[in-house]
């Protein structure tokens, strides 16, 4: 299992397409085996669901995420666990030991316009 967390420095982005960074984390028989930082590639509609199904990720965990996004997630055969916000170390272990609360997204249409990848402002809850 290889799993994805929206990353601001060590706690999850509130806007998984507008996040600097994606922490990629190897799960193997309830282990962590592997963890990569990676920058965003962008946010450019379709592109992240695609740039993660090519790095092998099978489940992204995130605070929030528009409809849109979602349905390109599951194209791309990626299950999405919505509504996860803290420190990337304590939702990985929570991943692992099957104890991670999902809920709904944080995200409303358009409350991430003006954040992330070269921005600076977000309208979440």
């Amino acid at each position: 299992m290889k799993i994805a967390v929206p990353t601001d420095n060590e706690y999850t982005s509130p806007h998984f397409g507008r996040s600097p960074q994606f922490t990629i984390v190897d799960i193997i028989d309830n282990k962590e085996v592997k963890r990569e930082l990676i920058d965003n590639p962008g946010h450019v509609p379709g592109l992240i669901p695609e740039f993660l199904s090519k790095k092998g990720v099978n489940c992204i965990i995130s605070s929030g995420m528009g409809n849109r996004a979602q349905e390109l997630f599951q194209v791309n055969n990626i299950e999405i666990m919505l509504g996860v916000e803290g420190k990337i170390d304590d939702i990985i272990k929570c991943f692992i030991s099957g104890e991670l609360v999902c809920g709904e997204s944080t995200c409303k249409p358009e409350s991430g316009k003006g954040y992330g990848v070269d921005k600076s402002a977000c309208e979440h809850k």
